[in-house]
């Protein structure tokens, strides 16, 4: 582990209820999602002395919810991997001795779309002129020709690299989302729990070809909770502490996707040998792996750069029944962002402590005692390995 004055454990995690266009405010959401978090936990405001957050304000929060004076405290500045961001700046308080207990949060809202657009348009008269799109710096060589979501940017683009590099199939991703979904539909937290076959994923439209609908996280709004105690502390809370065993942050260049040296190999490859490098354990100790997706080739990337298979291997490795309950590495036992909703991460880091409580029912990985989770791609990347 790295060095540090505290060894660091999981004590409670939380979300808030998750779903589209839900009536509440961020701060009803915030505080959903870390009361949530302090009920698992057995404990109360005054047991927590640090706040780190993506979506929202850490000092806000903590007078919100009463967790007043804070030692600690960290507001992302969003240009991150997600919700490891909050989540190591929280584990890293907490080791370096600034905090005793850290509640990591995320807030994440459903971005509106189309159809929200064309609702709030006038009901008679001619339709409006749109606003002019801007495109300055970097942006104004790829917005023009059409490369200005995520999805164009970053899933398409990896995705066609990814297939064209080592000879991958789009049902390759077809079973991953499959086993993605038979997960899913023995989570009751998942907002999407019907039954899904390959052919549903062909016949899923492409976004950006070749990524299909099927391939996307689903945006919802929802908050999430996790808070990080001393090993010295854990056993005072009600919860088996879940201990963090290494954790790696990597950043290999600024956030541009199109400039990356390689689509196929990038910032988890960094981040998987920091990570690996600060423990004595090895890929073939993980129990579990909940590892991000975004768009699906992003799991392939972390499949492929934390050790679990080499390079353009996924697609076999998930169709010999590896990642599915029962396999070797079970991935994505909750159903992963595709079917559990948009929770930028923070769903990957609550189902490994789960599993290794042994708290996820039927998707319960027997034996569960060490799990990773992982946050991003591309010019950054976040991991936190996890133990009993």
């Amino acid at each position: 582990m790295p060095n540090s004055l505290h060894r660091v454990a999981i004590a409670g995690v939380g979300f808030s209820e998750t779903g589209r266009r839900l009536p509440y405010s961020d701060d009803e959401m915030v505080r959903q999602a870390v009361t949530a978090a302090m009920d698992d936990a057995g404990m109360n405001p005054a047991d927590i002395d640090g706040v780190g957050t993506m979506g929202g304000n850490a000092m806000a929060i903590g007078h919100l919810l009463g967790i007043t004076p804070i030692n600690y405290f960290f507001t992302s500045s969003m240009m991150a991997p997600a919700f490891v961001e909050p989540a190591i700046m929280s584990i890293s308080a907490v080791a370096s001795g600034l905090s005793h207990t850290c509640v990591a949060v995320r807030l994440i809202r459903q971005m509106p779309g189309a159809s929200d657009r064309a609702a709030a348009a006038p009901k008679s008269g001619p339709p409006p002129i749109p606003e002019p799109m801007r495109a300055v710096g970097d942006a104004s060589f790829s917005a023009p020709f059409g490369i200005g979501a995520a999805a164009a940017g970053i899933g398409g683009f990896q995705m066609q690299r990814y297939l064209s590099e080592f000879g991958a199939t789009e049902e390759d991703f077809a079973r991953n989302a499959v086993n993605a979904r038979w997960h899913a539909s023995m989570n009751e937290d998942a907002l999407f729990r019907d039954e899904l076959t390959v052919d549903d994923y062909l016949a899923s439209r492409y976004i950006s070809k070749p990524l299909r609908l099927l391939d996307c996280d689903y945006p919802c709004d929802s908050a999430s909770a996790v808070i990080f105690t001393t090993e010295e502390r854990a056993p005072d809370f009600r919860q088996k502490p879940v201990m963090v065993e290494s954790y790696a942050l990597s950043a290999i260049r600024d956030f541009d996707m199109s400039l990356l040296e390689d689509f196929v190999r990038n910032a988890p490859v960094h981040c998987a040998e920091a990570l690996w490098s600060r423990t004595d354990l090895k890929p073939t100790d993980v129990d579990c792996a909940q590892l991000y997706d975004g768009f699906s080739v992003i799991t392939f990337e972390w499949l492929e750069a934390l050790g679990f298979c080499g390079f353009g291997e996924a697609g076999g490795f998930i169709a010999d029944g590896n990642t599915r309950l029962g396999g070797s590495l079970p991935l994505n036992t909750d159903g992963g962002a595709c079917n559990v909703g948009r929770r930028h991460g923070a769903n990957f880091c609550i189902e490994a402590t789960r599993q290794i409580r042994g708290q996820s029912g039927e998707r319960q990985v027997d034996g569960a005692e060490v799990a990773v989770w992982s946050n991003a791609v591309g010019p950054f990347a976040g991991a936190v390995l996890l133990t009993a």
